[in-house]
């Protein structure tokens, strides 16, 4: 599985590849990031983002993006560019058809440190360790799109069972529900009745 992680931002949108499937050692493939000025309107940065994305899927070519879950934060105005990173990442990946996850940050430290509330420079140490890396990658925006992509590759199996349990439960209620559903009542179309002795029949005078 070939997995691009995206931490998104508009100032730094870290981007980083890794190949490998859980259980095995895994690969960088690339890493890096797309700046954008931060004097430049935000329009206009949402453009650059979306175009380093794509330069990056077409170089790359990967089964699937991961994306990092925007949460609640104070400052509003951070969240809210994050978010618009967020969505162009998710946007160019659907438009190709690329399945789409999001891991929380926690989530993230958490698989790949083993606690969720790692600083950035317990992450990138174990992406350094991980990848077996000369030197941490920098910035710290470029470590975490790594950190990404190796928690989809290590908790995809689990939730790939976990949806297909889910799946398999819905339609076992499904079934049962039909099965416990009333037959319906056949009702036998009534006759019409005979005609009364003696009555005249159809093409016959009395």
């Amino acid at each position: 599985m070939k997995v691009l992680g995206v931490d998104p931002g508009l100032t730094r949108c870290g981007v980083g590849v890794v190949d490998g499937v859980a259980g095995r050692p895994l690969t960088m493939a690339a890493v890096g990031v797309v700046r954008t000025p931060a004097d430049a309107d935000v329009a206009h940065r949402l453009v650059l983002i979306e175009r380093g994305i794509e330069q990056w899927l077409d170089e790359q070519r990967p089964d699937c993006v991961a994306v990092e879950r925007v949460f609640s934060q104070h400052n509003v105005r951070t969240v809210m560019g994050t978010a618009q990173a967020s969505a162009v990442a998710m946007l160019c990946a659907a438009r190709r058809g690329l399945p789409v996850a999001l891991h929380t940050p926690s989530e993230v430290k958490a698989a790949v440190t083993g606690s969720g509330r790692a600083d950035k420079a317990q992450v990138g140490a174990m992406v350094t360790r991980l990848l077996r890396l000369d030197a941490p990658p920098k910035p710290a925006d470029a470590a975490d799109a790594l950190a990404l992509a190796i928690c989809h590759i290590w908790r995809a199996p689990a939730v790939n069972r976990l949806q297909q349990a889910h799946a398999a439960n819905r339609l076992q209620q499904a079934s049962a529900a039909a099965r416990a559903r009333p037959a319906p009542v056949r009702r036998t179309p009534a006759t019409a009745p005979g005609p009364r002795p003696g009555a005249p029949q159809k093409g016959t005078t009395r």
